[in-house]
């Protein structure tokens, strides 16, 4: 029997294994194998004897650091639901002419279109959260100009209060929209862990710095076979 042929059935034999081979009249004979076979009894009963090395427990730490449950912000997304279904009826009572013309057919058409895509578009973030952020800059355009010429056709006479109450509709759901948004943002992010007391925890690396991720090169143009040369 070969050394080598030895060696793998006493790695069986430590491994609990079956032998391929009895190595028992290789081994009596072989002063190197009995010696290899000693060594790897030494260093099995070293890696079995050995205790596990001390894990820090970072059941609080993580625990601190979770995000609030989902099911929060459901008020808010009522009241923008109840918003949005007012709006909608306001779009529907000026396309179908019975909210009074202010401006003329057209106008009228115009103006409960757009009613109509402002109530789609809150009832959508009432759905989806995660929708608000990009309704948001449209609606804070549209509601901040909107605001200015107001006040200044207040001042000339120009429109009447009734007119202006339809306006409140589309004030009041860019609230609600930015509060849904913010809502739904920060239930996504983590809880800052403290810093003081016995609340950190050895060893952790809970709040190690993330390394931040190398910014790809900008694509390099092949070099014409003139200019390589």
């Amino acid at each position: 029997m070969r050394c080598e042929d030895c060696r793998k059935a006493l790695s069986a034999r430590l491994d609990g294994e079956a032998e391929p081979v009895s190595p028992d009249e290789h081994l009596a004979t072989c002063a190197a194998c009995q010696e290899w076979f000693a060594g790897a009894e030494r260093l099995r009963r070293a890696l079995l004897l050995r205790p596990a090395p001390p894990v820090p427990d970072l059941t609080a730490a993580i625990l601190e650091r979770t995000p609030a449950p989902s099911g929060e912000g459901w008020g808010l997304r009522i009241a923008l639901a109840v918003v949005a279904i007012a709006q909608l009826g306001l779009a529907f009572a000026q396309l179908l002419g019975t909210a009074g013309g202010h401006g003329g057919i057209h106008f009228d058409h115009e103006s409960g279109a757009w009613n109509l895509a402002v109530g789609i578009g809150l009832l959508a973030a009432v759905l989806r959260p995660k929708t608000a952020a990009g309704q948001l800059p449209l609606l804070t355009g549209f509601v901040g100009v909107l605001l200015v010429l107001s006040a200044g056709d207040l001042a000339a006479g120009t429109v009447t209060l009734s007119r202006l109450a339809t306006h409140v509709l589309v004030v009041l759901g860019l609230a609600l929209l930015y509060a849904v948004h913010r809502g739904h943002r920060d239930r996504g992010t983590p809880i800052p862990a403290a810093t003081g007391g016995d609340r950190t925890t050895a060893g952790s690396t809970v709040d190690a710095p993330v390394a931040k991720r190398p910014r790809p090169r900008g694509f390099r143009r092949q070099a014409h076979g003139r200019h390589a040369a």
